[in-house]
Order: structure tokens, then sequence, then C-alpha cells
């Protein structure tokens, strides 16, 4: 009898697991700059909503916008320039009334953490000791972008794109510093911070439009995605964009 009974739990068991409903899934297309924000903000989602599974993929903006036109499965996608937004919107990607801005970031220039070399300003990098600077391509990565038009304005870029040692991310121009492959590397405030201990930042760089992070729901996206989106900008999403050096919107 006693034998019995336990079959019988351990059936009654296995049914509630096969009956259990799967987890719903969201698929998240970010920004790499934003890679350590969002995956503690991802569990701290998942945490509030213990139905739903939080998936991101993160990588060079207008990168993350072409696989989206391809087909990618994506539900929510984080830019970090309004350029690569736009280019969603055009292409009716994202869903209109649900782009908001929700972050902020400032442009540095890094050195490794042990170099020698002290530049202090733009001119400073075009010195013959100066040899290989890194930074996003400007033709698919914010970043680069922010970084060009910097220079084109101060008349540099002719000099320091001599010198440049291309990145598909904003995230390999900093490990390129932090493993002092380059002598010089243009990221984002919040790069150089998570990397603190192999990387210096020498100057930050003015940009002559703030660099803003928009977010929205793909075209035809959840209720699950749109929950996502809200807690980004809910207080408990703009404090851990906070202690990760995001500013506010």
């Amino acid at each position: 009898m006693r034998s019995l009974w336990i079959r019988w739990l351990c059936a009654a068991g296995l049914l509630v697991c096969a009956c259990a409903a799967p987890a719903t899934e969201v698929t998240v297309s970010a920004a790499a700059s934003l890679s350590d924000a969002f995956k503690e903000i991802g569990r701290a989602f998942e945490a509030q909503n213990p139905d739903t599974d939080v998936q991101f993929n993160f990588g060079a903006s207008d990168a993350l916008v072409q696989q989206l036109a391809a087909g990618a499965p994506v539900d929510v996608l984080a830019t970090a320039d309004q350029d690569s937004m736009d280019k969603a919107a055009a292409q009716k990607l994202v869903e209109p009334t649900t782009r908001k801005d929700f972050a902020r970031n400032t442009l540095v220039t890094v050195v490794p953490a042990d170099s020698t070399l002290v530049p202090e300003g733009l001119p400073d990098l075009e010195r013959a000791d100066v040899e290989r600077i890194a930074l996003g391509n400007p033709a698919s990565v914010p970043a680069g972008r922010y970084v060009r038009g910097v220079l084109e304005r101060a008349g540099r870029w002719p000099a320091i794109a001599a010198k440049a040692v291309y990145a598909h991310t904003v995230r390999q121009a900093l490990d390129y510093v932090a493993r002092a492959e380059v002598d010089v590397g243009f990221v984002y405030a919040t790069d150089a911070a998570i990397r603190k201990d192999r990387v210096r930042i020498a100057f930050t760089l003015a940009t002559e439009i703030p660099i803003t992070y928009p977010i929205a729901v793909v075209a035809g996206g959840t209720g699950e995605a749109r929950r996502f989106l809200g807690y980004v900008l809910s207080p408990p999403g703009q404090a851990i964009l906070a202690r990760y050096g995001f500013l506010p919107p």
C-alpha cells in the first residue's frame, strides 16, 4: 500500500511538471555599451516576473537594426543613438508610440592604466608617440559616429583617421585599450568605468548633440515586451542604469 501511494505521488508530480506553463521569452537587442546594466535589469525584471525569461542580443546598434530587418526574432530594441533607431523606424520595424529615451552617456578618451602617455586634449593625439587609436567604426557604431563628428568639427579627423584601429563595437575598442594593443581609445564613460582597473580616462569629449539612448517595442511586440520597456523606464530600472554610470534621459 505504501509503495502504491509513493507511485501515485510521483505520477502526480510528473503531471504537474508536464502541465506547467512554459516561461514567456522576451528577446532584447541592445547596444553593446548597455551589456552590464541590461543584464542586471533583466535579472531584476525576471525576479518580479518569474514566468518571463529575458534573452539579450548585444552588438553595434546599426548591426542590430540590420538583423531586425532581416527577420531576427526580437521583441525590444535599445540603441546607443537616435540615428540607428531612426533607421529602424523608417523601415517600420518598431512601434513608434513606444519609442522613449531612457539614458544618456558621455564620450571619453582612455589609455591603458599603466601607460606613460598623458594626452590632455585632441592635439596631443597627433603626436608621433601616439601610433594606434581605437574607435568604433563610424559606419556602424554610434560611438564611432560621435567621435568622427567631434574630430571633423575640430579639423582633426584626417590625422586621427590615419592612426585609427576600427572596432566592431565600442566594447571591442575598450578591450583593445585594456589589453594595451593600442595607445588610445574612444569609448563611453560607462565603458571606462567597468574597466577602471585596466584603463584610465585621459579627457572627455564634448559632443555637439547629447548622447541619448532610445528604446522601443518591435512592431507586433507582446505585452511582456511592453512591460520590459516599462521596467527600464521605471525608478528601479533607472536606478540600475545610474549605478553603471548612465545619466537620466
